[in-house]
């Protein structure tokens, strides 16, 4: 099993920059891929971003390309979404999850829901424009 918290979450001018963090417990040394998924209210969940066990490797989804930074730290079990120029459509719900499959195409799997194991329960950022 594999415990994660988010923080960081919080309300913001549009224009700030925020840095998320998600900090992995239990049986870390599980863990490939570390990702963060957003869910804004009426729509469906959407994929952020997402880095590979090594923190070589990251992934985007397009509407947040150029935005966004994700990384990791496997000393502190900890990843990271530092988020520039804030939007108010980046009004959301954010949730970090892991997987601790290994995926050869991690391209492709790192952007779908069903390839995480685990999920945090999510931090709250609000974007007031």
């Amino acid at each position: 099993q594999v415990q994660l918290v988010e923080s960081g979450g919080g309300l913001v001018q549009a224009g700030d920059s925020l840095r998320l963090s998600c900090a992995a417990s239990g049986r870390t040394g599980l863990i490939t891929i570390m990702g963060w998924f957003r869910q804004a209210p009426g729509k469906e969940r959407e994929f952020v971003a997402a880095v590979t066990e090594s923190g070589e490797n990251t992934y985007y989804g397009d509407s947040v390309k150029g935005r966004f930074t994700i990384s990791r730290d496997n000393a502190k079990n900890t990843v990271y979404l530092q988020i520039d120029s804030l939007k108010a459509e980046d009004t959301a719900v954010y949730n970090c999850a892991v997987a601790i499959t290994s995926y050869s195409d991690a391209a492709a799997w790192s952007k779908r829901k069903v390839a995480y194991d685990y999920w945090g329960p999510g931090t709250q950022v609000t974007v007031s424009s």
